[in-house]
C-alpha cells in the first residue's frame, strides 16, 4: 500500500535512504519554498518524476486519493512504497555490551506512534518491535509525525509479542517494562546493559503477559499531583535516560 507523505522532512528522509521506492512527487505550480524545494532539487537530480500541475488538478476532481482521517488534504506530497520491515533476528543483532531497544505493546494512536519513532531516531535508538494486532499501523500518518525517524531506525511487526520477547532475551537482551505502577523507580535502573525497553497501551498499559516477561518494571516517579504521562512523553523520558550512559 503507497504511503503519502505530506511532511517533507518525511520525504526528504526518504530520498537520502531509498530513493528507487518513491513512486511520484506532487507540487503546486510555482516556488514551493522551504523544505519542499530541497525536495524538488533532488527529486530533479535523481530524475524521479515529479506530477504535472494539471495532472494533480485532474486527481483532486477525481477524488482518487481521500486524506486518512486526521490529515487534511493538498496537492504537495510524495507517494512512496511502505519501508521495509527489518527481519527479526537482524533486528537484535546489534554487538556491544550496552544498547537500546524499544518494544510497542499494542500502541494504538498513529500520532503517539510517529512521535514515538522520531524520538527513537534522534537518540540512536537501535530498533523497534511492533505488535500487528489491536496496534496503530505504519500509516501516512505515523511517516509524517515521525518526520523522517521512520527512514532511521529498524522495525518489525510481531504478531506473538511474547514469543518475540523471547526471542529478544536470547539475544542477549534484557526486557525493562514501564508501568505506573511499578516499585522500581526509572532512577534505580542504569544503562549498563543491552535493554529492550516496553511501552504499553493507551489506556491499559503493558498487558499480563508482557509484563510477565518483563525481567524488571520500573516506572518514572511524578513529583506532582498527575500520576500518568502520555506514552510518547514517557517514552522520550525513558530513553534519553537509557541512552545516557553507565554512570
Amino acid at each position: 500500500m503507497p504511503i503519502y507523505l505530506k511532511n517533507p522532512h518525511s520525504v526528504l528522509a526518504v530520498l537520502e535512504t531509498r530513493p528507487q521506492d518513491i513512486i511520484e512527487i506532487r507540487l503546486p505550480p510555482g516556488d514551493p519554498g522551504g523544505a519542499w524545494q530541497r525536495v524538488q532539487s533532488m527529486a530533479q537530480n535523481m530524475g524521479i518524476r515529479i506530477v504535472p500541475p494539471e495532472e494533480i488538478q485532474r486527481d483532486r476532481k477525481d477524488r482518487r486519493h481521500k486524506p486518512e482521517p486526521g490529515r487534511r488534504g493538498g496537492s504537495t506530497e510524495a507517494v512512496v512504497k511502505e519501508c521495509p520491515e527489518t527481519p527479526l533476528d537482524e533486528l537484535f543483532a546489534a554487538t556491544g555490551e550496552t544498547g537500546l531497544w524499544l518494544a510497542l505493546d499494542t500502541v494504538q494512536d498513529p500520532q503517539n506512534l510517529g512521535a514515538i519513532f522520531r524520538t527513537a531516531a534522534f537518540f540512536g535508538i537501535r530498533g523497534i518491535l511492533l505488535t500487528k494486532d489491536r496496534s496503530a499501523p505504519m500509516s501516512s500518518t505515523a511517516y509524517d509525525v515521525a518526520s523522517g525517524g521512520v527512514e532511521y531506525v529498524p522495525f518489525f511487526i510481531q504478531t506473538n509479542l511474547s514469543r518475540a520477547l523471547d526471542i529478544a532475551k536470547e539475544s542477549g537482551l534484557w526486557v525493562l517494562g514501564a508501568s505506573e505502577h511499578a516499585d522500581t523507580s526509572l532512577d534505580q535502573i542504569q544503562p549498563d546493559r543491552r535493554w529492550l525497553l516496553v511501552l504499553g497501551n493507551e489506556e491499559r498499559g503493558l498487558r499480563r503477559l508482557t509484563l510477565e516477561k518483563c525481567d524488571t518494571v520500573c516506572q518514572i516517579a511524578p513529583a506532582g499531583k498527575i500520576t500518568s504521562l502520555n506514552v510518547s512523553v514517557a517514552a522520550g523520558i525513558l530513553i534519553q535516560k537509557l541512552s545516557a550512559g553507565p554512570g
